[in-house]
């Protein structure tokens, strides 16, 4: 199967990155005795020849790439020049199979290039390449350059410099500083052919045959043998992503923690999906890590355990309901209440109008009870159809499930997709006007997005306020590798606004009682450090119990070789006050290849 990331979905753009760099003026072709790979590389990430022809580029082919859109090879310089800036490698894109081998000697002539993989507006750092070629063949059986060795030693522990005020946060334009930081050094040696040794697997093989390794095996490792992600300003240099270079059958079905013994080598491309890639000719030996699921602890009879989990666009087709079910019975214990996010219409993505879930939640609830968990009872409210967004048609919802054996729903009528939820007080005490009910759904900040669900439980007696949430997802975010530095995370829009009208309802509550154990939890899509938390924490309203775990436990979500938090248990200071709790992340699916879910659960235990 083709990698998704050699996919060319965009077009060469050349105007747009070509202001960058310092043009050669060039009356004719440029020829084999004056420009060479080096030479159309430069010292930025722009190539001085960018709309250029050049002529006679000389080089030895080190791999063919004959699958997808992106067919061509890699053409490297066997004499380099001196400069640690300039690559010595570049991609020829053919379009078709190219008609060359590895160990070829070969003349390229074409026009040189900056492909964006995922266009400009994705705003990803450009791929320098040869375009339109006439390749001219000199001789075959060469040996192929020696791979420069990637390693602890020669990647800079600063990622990357901060970007060009006058370029709009640029740093195309910038002078490489391949001693300096990470992401100029990967720059450095896009299109040679590298090497990696002995690297742990920082995030498990994807449909896609991708996996992430780090070459920094103590930066920010936990116990696990993953690498946490735990500030903005402190990034993980040692990842990069490997995928294979010819047939995905024989790909490492790799877990976090495993290894990739002895040698890994191929070229350094950039793609869309996690920028620098290593593009392995040659894979190393997968070591097992022996990493195993998580079990919580079961809840004693006196403490309320509330979990929140996505269970990724589960709908009556899937065949995950016994997966899930056996993770919520086994390897969760049971909760006494499970906010659900990503629960789907009874026919998943097909859009013809349908929004009820009874269907989906009622197969789950069936295949708990299989699995030797409790019936547990729901609720949940149906949106309007298309409007809370996701996969188009699907209608995700969050759902309370809670087993009535333990704890009492305090049903209110009125709640529907439209109408807010309100808090008033009753006998000294707060009280929901609607449960279930949705939180001010006609704010702005909900639009194409989850409204948060609340409700009113009661656990021995004390009423316990619960809001399920599923805020908006980092789509559209520039990605860590992008061109502009610091990149722009727009999606904190809309979070910021949906995390403002969730923490103003937590203060209603709380100026009714100011001792009411009030929990917001969900996706979050976010981390516990972020603007968003510290908006929904607001002036000690709530507060992330995540980070009652140590910093090297604290992820629900494994993105690109660094395991973060996006799921979160928010509490009130009643709750966090009495220390009467635990937290748990329970990590099932992020580390693993064979996941039913893309999140780890969280459980919160504690005595209301």
């Amino acid at each position: 199967m083709p990698s998704r990331s050699s996919a060319r979905l965009a077009a060469l753009t050349v105007a747009a990155v070509c202001s960058a760099a310092s043009a050669v003026v060039l009356t004719s072709p440029a020829h084999a005795d004056s420009v060479r790979v080096h030479d159309i590389q430069g010292t930025t990430r722009i190539s001085p020849f960018a709309g250029q022809k050049v002529a006679d580029v000389p080089g030895i082919v080190t791999a063919t790439r004959t699958y997808g859109s992106s067919k061509g090879f890699w053409l490297q310089d066997p004499d380099p020049d001196d400069n640690p800036a300039t690559s010595e490698g570049v991609f020829v894109f053919t379009g078709s199979t190219p008609k060359v081998a590895v160990g070829d000697a070969v003349t390229v002539s074409g026009t040189v290039s900056e492909y964006v993989p995922g266009g400009t507006s994705s705003g990803n750092q450009s791929v320098t390449e040869i375009t339109k070629p006439v390749v001219t063949t000199v001789s075959t059986g060469n040996a192929v350059p020696a791979p420069v060795v990637v390693d602890a030693d020669s990647v800079p522990d600063a990622y990357t410099p901060d970007g060009d005020t006058a370029a709009n946060g640029s740093i195309n334009g910038l002078p490489l500083e391949p001693s300096a930081y990470a992401l100029d050094y990967y720059e450095s040696l896009e299109g040679m052919n590298v090497q990696v040794a002995d690297t742990r697997v920082v995030t498990a093989t994807n449909p896609y045959s991708e996996l992430w390794v780090t070459v920094k095996p103590w930066e920010h490792r936990n116990r696990r043998g993953g690498t946490v992600y735990g500030s903005y300003d402190s990034q993980n240099t040692g990842r990069l992503q490997i995928e294979s270079l010819g047939s995905t059958a024989d790909f490492p079905k790799a877990n976090v923690g495993d290894t990739l013994e002895g040698t890994t080598t191929g070229p350094l491309d950039y793609n869309q999906f996690g920028g620098y890639t290593l593009v392995a000719s040659k894979l190393g030996t997968l070591e097992d890590g022996g990493l195993e699921r998580e079990t919580t602890r079961k809840q004693s009879g006196r403490e309320l355990a509330v979990a929140t989990y996505n269970v990724e666009n589960l709908d009556p087709s899937d065949g995950t309901f016994d997966a899930h079910a056996a993770a919520i019975v086994n390897n969760l214990q049971s909760p006494d209440i499970v906010s659900l996010e990503e629960i789907q219409d009874d026919n998943g993505a097909k859009d013809d109008g349908t929004v009820d879930a009874s269907v989906t939640v009622n197969k789950l609830i069936d295949a708990i009870v299989a699995a030797g968990g409790p019936k547990y009872d729901w609720r949940s409210i149906d949106p309007v159809n298309d409007q809370d967004g996701g996969e188009p048609g699907g209608n995700i919802r969050q759902v309370f499930l809670f087993n009535p054996e333990r704890v009492s729903f305090v049903d209110r009528a009125g709640g529907d997709s439209t109408t807010a939820v309100g808090v008033v007080k009753e006998h000294g005490k707060a009280e929901l006007t609607l449960s279930p009910g949705r939180i001010d759904p006609a704010n702005a900040a909900w639009e194409h997005s989850r409204k948060p669900l609340a409700g009113e439980f009661v656990f021995r007696g004390r009423t316990v306020f619960v809001i399920g949430n599923h805020l908006a997802s980092k789509g559209g975010d520039q990605g860590l590798t992008s061109q502009y530095q610091p990149p722009a995370r727009s999606s904190e829009i809309q979070r910021h606004a949906q995390a403002t009208a969730v923490n103003a309802f937590v203060k209603d509550i709380l100026a009714v009682q100011k001792n009411a154990d009030v929990i917001a939890l969900g996706d979050m899509n976010d981390f516990e450090f972020s603007g968003t938390a510290k908006i929904l924490e607001g002036d000690g309203e709530l507060w992330s119990a995540i980070k009652s775990l140590p910093r090297g436990e604290r992820y629900t979500y494994d993105y690109q070789g660094n395991q973060q938090v996006l799921d979160q248990i928010l509490i009130s200071p009643a709750i966090r006050r009495g220390c009467d709790f635990e937290y748990d992340s329970v990590h099932i699916n992020s580390e693993f290849r064979d996941q039913i879910s893309d999140h780890d659960p969280q459980v919160l235990r504690f005595r209301p």
